[in-house]
């Protein structure tokens, strides 16, 4: 038994005395009556004990004491999936050893709220669903024009979770421009991987410029960082941490989390090789950009782009530009990055497709008309092309707001 589930279980057992003692049951299934009732006799009230009642009292509290470890074990087997075999043994000997109804019941009860501090679920915790099958088909109905972030996030993600013991924690850099779909990925990601989604308290979001505005706190900023991350894995093993607008972390900040994408050393470290780190960032999206009009200009589909091809060229920007601290941190060099997901830019059908579900989600009707109009109001670049829309799906789900009655 783990030393964690100690307290825990403890707290079980006075919960199982409470029952047991106000349950009222203990004779309703094949139990004789109460020994006060049978060995009583003419014994004054205030008088000295009788053999009779004494042995009377030693059978009752063997019957409560056997009858208790039923429970235990029903519970043992209920939440943790342990002692089932001796459960099993015990309620085969015969019915005068089933548990009692109401019992039952209050088992029942008590088992759903241990539950309820997450732990005894699929995944261990209540808190962790996992759902790779849901978030594949929502990548897939929602997420549009991103042939290759569909591929390598569930790739990614279901490889990491089915690890039976990952070295480091899962690290995903997300790139491209401004509303081409990064954080609607991460409050995916969230919502399919926890109960309740970004306000899990297994999730942290950090935005750069909103919680690190000020370079000359940076000392109180990384101690800060730091404490909030040991914190949250040491709450919640498989932890998210997602980190918005990331070109704008400074590299100091970036070096203060790197020991918790390392690889684990299990040398005074917090343990957090279950944890995912996401980085949202703007930097690549030029590079991105231009290889996308490449292959339309030479009349390729984009889904003919390849991810080995696109990753090198994000590398080559990411490790130019020394500006950024990408680059300063050396998590590149170190690799501490796992994926580079590329998000590509936007084309017109790409917008219309995000308009459809902005008013699918709001239960709106629609036509093709109102789908064109929607699109016709965003900026779209090159000059020439007019082929990328300058930002992306962004402000879609607002702009449907004119066709409200």
């Amino acid at each position: 038994m783990g030393q964690g589930r100690l307290p825990a279980r403890l707290g079980l057992a006075c919960c199982l005395l409470l029952l047991l003692g106000g349950s009222g049951g203990l004779g309703s299934r094949g139990m004789p009556r109460g020994p006060w009732e049978e060995e009583q006799g003419p014994v004054a009230e205030g008088g000295p004990w009788g053999r009779a009642r004494y042995e009377a009292v030693k059978k009752h509290l063997g019957a409560v004491g056997a009858l208790s470890k039923q429970y235990w074990q029903y519970l043992a087997c209920k939440v943790w999936q342990e002692g089932c075999k001796e459960e099993e043994e015990e309620s085969s000997r015969g019915p005068g050893w089933s548990l009692p109804v109401v019992g039952q019941d209050y088992l029942e009860i008590l088992s759903a709220w241990y539950c309820s501090f997450g732990k005894c679920c699929k995944t261990g915790d209540c808190r962790i669903v996992n759902n790779i099958t849901g978030l594949e088909a929502d990548l897939n109905g929602q997420l549009h024009g991103q042939h290759l972030a569909k591929e390598v996030i569930v790739r990614a993600v279901q490889g990491f979770l089915q690890s039976p013991q990952p070295q480091k924690a899962l690290v995903l850099s997300f790139h491209g421009w401004s509303g081409t779909g990064k954080n609607f990925v991460a409050r995916m990601l969230a919502s399919h991987l926890y109960r309740d989604g970004l306000k899990s308290e297994c999730v942290r979001v950090f935005i750069s410029l909103f919680h690190f505005p000020h370079h000359k706190y940076m000392d109180s900023y990384k101690a800060q960082l730091k404490k909030q991350i040991s914190e949250t894995v040491q709450l919640c093993k498989q932890s998210l941490f997602i980190f918005d607008e990331a070109e704008k972390l400074h590299f100091r900040l970036l070096d203060a989390i790197k020991p918790f994408m390392a690889r684990y050393d299990n040398k005074g470290q917090v343990d957090s090789r279950r944890s995912i780190f996401l980085f949202l960032s703007n930097l690549g999206g030029n590079t991105i950009n231009e290889v996308t009009l490449d292959f339309w200009r030479a009349g390729r589909a984009r889904e003919e782009i390849s991810m080995e091809f696109l990753e090198q060229q994000l590398r080559l920007e990411l490790l130019e530009r020394a500006e950024n601290g990408y680059a300063r941190s050396h998590l590149l060099e170190e690799n501490l990055i796992d994926f580079f997901v590329p998000f590509l830019p936007l084309e017109y059908h790409h917008v219309k497709l995000c308009a459809r579900d902005a008013f699918l989600a709001r239960g709106l009707p629609y036509t093709e008309a109102a789908l064109d109009e929607v699109a016709g109001m965003m900026v779209f670049v090159p000059k020439e092309e007019k082929l990328f829309s300058a930002q992306g799906c962004k402000s879609v789900s607002q702009r449907i707001n004119y066709f409200l009655p």
